[in-house]
């Protein structure tokens, strides 16, 4: 019953969700980074090629056994690639993913109307949390032509 309720978890489950996507990003950003050696790269293709051939640890006719090594070879292949790039560069694009969104949070009173606090204040510990406040990134980005 309790693993039910872990599975039926939608936070658990975005996270998850988030996460993947977050490392598949990731994956592409290197992927098409210059300042990582090809030698990594080639993990990617060699992990597709060896998925894909009929060679395998476990046979795949055996149902869900013959898989399993196939997801095995992709999470380590995957995880091989990211862990033999420039350990630099990887921090550099995770910086970059997390940066993604810049907020702060304000408290909304729905019985009275008082002030929100400004940027950077702390909230008020009786008020509930709204979403985020975004407010446009103002960062200026390399020109492309060497300017």
């Amino acid at each position: 019953m309790a693993e039910n309720k872990r599975l039926d978890d939608p936070g658990r489950t975005a996270g998850l969700l988030a996460e993947i996507a977050r490392q598949s990003r990731l994956i592409m950003r290197l992927l098409g980074d210059r300042r990582v050696p090809i030698w990594p790269k080639l993990i990617i293709p060699a992990t597709f090629v060896y998925i894909v051939s009929p060679i395998d640890l476990l046979a795949d006719p055996i149902l869900g056994l013959g898989q399993i090594d196939d997801i095995a070879v992709l999470l380590i292949g995957l995880k091989l690639f990211v862990e033999l790039c420039p350990t630099d560069v990887v921090r550099e694009h995770l910086d970059g993913l997390a940066s993604v969104i810049d907020g702060s949070y304000r408290v909304v009173k729905e019985e009275q109307n008082e002030q929100v606090p400004a940027q950077g204040e702390l909230p008020a510990p009786e008020g509930e949390l709204s979403a985020p406040r975004t407010e446009p990134r103002t960062e200026k980005l390399p020109a492309a032509d060497g300017e």
